[in-house]
């Protein structure tokens, strides 16, 4: 471990020096650039983009580039990067992270990567963790970029698709990471290449990384949707079904548990429901319904396969014969079965589309970040994103004064002592400014300072536009500011007038963080820029990380003492508390890491099945060309499993009664393929290119009857798109309830991510296949229309 961090040390030490050796070559461009005119300085641009096209690398680039920033930085807002702004700029240029401190102008410093990674024109997202940061950053650091011909966007939730595509083909686009995250995955669900907003995802810089990248990679972002169609279609499927004929309407395959209506069933189904085609592509919705209504009422035995209890369908496991309750059937299934059973049939939401910031960030080229604090997750920053952290010296030397914590017995006479230092400290005008763990905390405190007659102001992070403003008056005379720890973060506290004569800002913490990452920034709120500055944090007994990670040193200490609970407002203080308090953190922190790491290696499995049928829908909307050899070659896949399905043995234990129910009701009109042509064939091979042949050579003669290749095309995308996306979610949501239930594997012995990892790949290859069968059906049975046109199966409702 020693060696470790000895390498780590070092490590840091060899890059400040290389970085201060660029820096210092920047620093001396300075006199040429200053010379030039605003328009000789803004050609730069220009000449810049040459000389990347040409092949130029943007390293090479770099000192230049940044140079010319630096003097457009001093003319359009009167601010000039110091050495340690640009030498963090050049650890952002090469995707790394940039540990500057609070005030040290992390927000100046990443205007010189962006510039130079924008020449490259294929589009720089900046990354902050609220609108207003994103706004504020757009408006103050986009004018720079404005004035060296850069376009600048800004992406907000509150824009409409064609504006959002504006925002992002801008050279610079500011955003939160929610909204890149959502524009994604919804630019996934769209069916028209037109309708997406983001381009390819090039480079990002994420201003304070360890929240959006740690804190909160475990939050998935999901977008879900009504699961289902009205209830009526539930119910009138049900009705349809419940009138047919088995052998006449439907067939049954018992041993493979599937269902389909014969040629007379889907005469019947087209008169009840008034349609031309029943396997029209507009058609899917009702054909899926009918599907599961057929096997809601013919396969799903009632008191075997579910149970109806106080007026719900359970499911029946069917290895141990338990009710499995709050478990349902995916795909409509379970709707359906309610539909049979004369039940209330329940609406679901159902998840369209997910993704964590974990996986979503990891697919940038390159990746940088900023924060004040990110050295403490230095190894989870390396193993999962491939990012260094490197920590950048301040400008001017810290003095902040920074107290070892004070430890008392209770809560009561922790926030005694709390109150009684704020009354002293504001009796001479210092500000101060007080963080709290939780909401309940600062809220309490707050009627304590009330009791206390202390004018005060109240954060807790519900209103971004509004917090920023507070916290940028918390440094002026005689402020009180109460702010939950992560309140305010982005924003600069900048001292008032004859605040540095009494001490600067005093930041008070009334609790230690789980993490030492956020006592870090709210301590860094004071002594910016070589300012003067207090910190005190104040512990108990009681407090929740005292309680579950304190150690029965801290208690035996204590105890030692002798100190009556009872109104004794004693305090411990002492370097060794503050170790022992960090050595809890840091038990802490390891545990959160491993739940991430865990988290992610879960996603891993959905990350690798998204991006084949992202990668494929993406070809498919793409395509200048007639998809006709995918889809033949879906049909002749969809035949070989059917075929394989119906042979297995000797030819004598043969059922060609189900394949040929197969062709008939899938593939080719009735008797297109006779019990003859089927008794035949040799063998399986024979089989699969008998219907083949025959089924491409239906399929041909269909697209004849559109008018060219563009119809062709068109025709073909729909039902391809239609019948993916469908499938895609209801896989989504399978793999949902695959993952809350897989960890009651561990009572039997088995790791529940391999169970995981095999069962998804499993369901991901009868996904495939059920794309390939619908496809090949809907295909084959289409009624051809010239007008035919996209529509977008999956419309979100809701983002979360």
């Amino acid at each position: 471990m020693a060696n470790f961090l000895k390498n780590l040390i070092e490590n840091d030490k060899g890059e400040l020096r290389r970085t201060s050796r660029i820096a210092d070559k920047i620093m001396e461009m300075e006199p040429t650039y200053q010379a030039m005119s605003d328009e000789a300085l803004r050609d730069q641009t220009t000449q810049f983009q040459q000389r990347y096209k040409q092949g130029e690398s943007l390293d090479s680039i770099l000192p230049e580039a940044y140079a010319v920033v630096r003097e457009a930085a001093r003319r359009v807002i009167g601010l000039f990067p110091y050495k340690v702004q640009i030498q963090g700029a050049i650890i952002l240029h090469e995707g790394n992270i940039a540990e500057m401190k609070t005030g040290e102008g992390k927000t100046l410093t990443e205007t010189m990567p962006v510039y130079l990674n924008a020449l490259a024109g294929k589009g720089v997202h900046v990354v902050t963790v609220n609108d207003y940061l994103a706004t504020r950053d757009s408006q103050e650091m986009g004018e720079i970029f404005r004035f060296l011909g850069l376009t600048v966007g800004l992406n907000l939730n509150s824009l409409n698709p064609q504006q959002k595509r504006e925002a992002y083909n801008a050279d610079v686009t500011y955003s939160t990471n929610n909204e890149l995250g959502f524009d994604y995955l919804r630019d996934n669900m769209v069916v028209y290449k037109e309708q997406m907003v983001q381009r390819p995802l090039y480079y990002a810089v994420v201003d304070e990384v360890d929240s959006i990248l740690i804190d909160e990679a475990r939050t998935p972002l999901i977008i879900s949707g009504q699961a289902g169609k009205s209830t009526a279609l539930y119910t009138r499927a049900d009705y349809f079904v419940k009138g047919l004929k088995e052998d006449i309407d439907y067939t049954i395959d018992v041993t493979s548990k599937t269902i389909a209506l014969t040629d007379e069933g889907t005469d019947k189904a087209e008169r009840v429901f008034r349609l031309d085609n029943l396997y029209d592509v507009g058609n899917t919705a009702l054909v899926h319904h009918i599907d599961q209504a057929l096997r809601a009422n013919y396969i799903m035995l009632k008191d075997i396969d579910y149970v109806v209890d106080e007026g719900k369908v359970k499911i029946v496991d069917g290895f141990t014969g338990r009710i499995m309750d709050g478990r349902r059937y995916s795909d409509g299934l379970h709707q359906a079965i309610e539909a049979k059973e004369n039940v209330e049939i329940e609406d679901e939401s159902k998840t369209m589309a997910t993704i964590t910031f974990q996986n979503y960030f990891r697919m940038y080229e390159k990746l940088a970040g900023m924060t004040g604090t990110a050295k403490t997750e230095e190894e989870e920053f390396r193993e999962i994103y491939n990012m260094n952290v490197i920590q950048v010296p301040t400008n001017r030397e810290v003095i902040r004064d920074d107290q070892a914590d004070l430890l008392y017995p209770n809560l009561r006479s922790k926030f005694n002592a709390v109150v009684e230092e704020i009354k002293e400290r504001h009796a001479t005008g210092q500000p101060i400014l007080v963080g709290t763990v939780a909401v309940e905390t600062s809220e309490y405190l707050s009627q304590l300072l009330t009791q206390a007659g202390i004018p005060h102001e109240v954060l807790n992070a519900k209103n971004h536009f509004k917090e920023a403003e507070i916290i940028m008056q918390a440094g002026q005379k005689g402020a009180v500011t109460i702010a939950t720890n992560m309140a305010g973060r982005g924003t600069d506290i900048k001292l008032g007038s004859g605040v540095k004569e009494i001490g600067g800002l005093c930041v008070i913490g009334t609790e230690r963080h789980e993490s030492r990452r956020i006592d870090d920034q709210l301590r860094g709120r004071a002594g910016r820029q070589g300012d003067p500055g207090a910190s005190q944090f104040y512990l108990s007994l009681e407090d929740d990380l005292m309680r579950r990670f304190g150690s029965d040193r801290i208690q035996a200490m204590w105890e030692q003492l002798n100190i009556d609970d009872d109104g004794n407002d004693m305090a411990i203080q002492s370097r060794m508390l503050t170790r022992q308090v960090e050595s809890a953190q840091k038990r802490v922190e390891g545990n959160n890491y491993d739940t991430r790491k865990n988290v992610l290696e879960y996603d891993e499995v959905m990350r690798e099945q998204r991006e084949v049928i992202y990668r494929q829908r993406q070809d498919v909307i793409n395509s200048q060309e007639p998809l006709t050899p995918y889809i033949k070659a879906m049909i002749y896949r969809t035949i070989e499993r059917q075929v394989a399905l119906y042979t297995e043995g000797d030819k004598a234990e043969w059922n060609l009664d189900g394949l040929r129910d197969f062709v008939d009701t899938v593939l080719l009109p009735e008797d297109a393929v006779t019990m003859a042509d089927l008794s035949a064939q040799k063998n399986p091979k024979q089989l699969v290119e008998l219907i083949y042949n025959r089924a491409e050579a239906a399929y041909d003669a269909k697209i004849q009857e559109l008018n060219g290749a563009q119809q062709i095309l068109e025709f073909e995308k729909v039902i391809i798109l239609r019948v993916v996306d469908s499938k895609w979610t209801d896989h989504i949501d399978m793999m949902d309830h695959l993952r809350q239930g897989v960890g009651l594997r561990a009572y039997a012995q088995t790791n529940p991510l391999t169970e995981y990892q095999t069962e998804g790949y499993e369901r991901f290859e009868e996904m495939i296949a059920a794309i390939e069968y619908d496809v090949a059906r809907f295909a084959m049975k289409a009624q051809v229309r010239q007008n035919v046109q996209r529509e977008q199966v999956n419309k979100p409702t809701r983002t979360s």
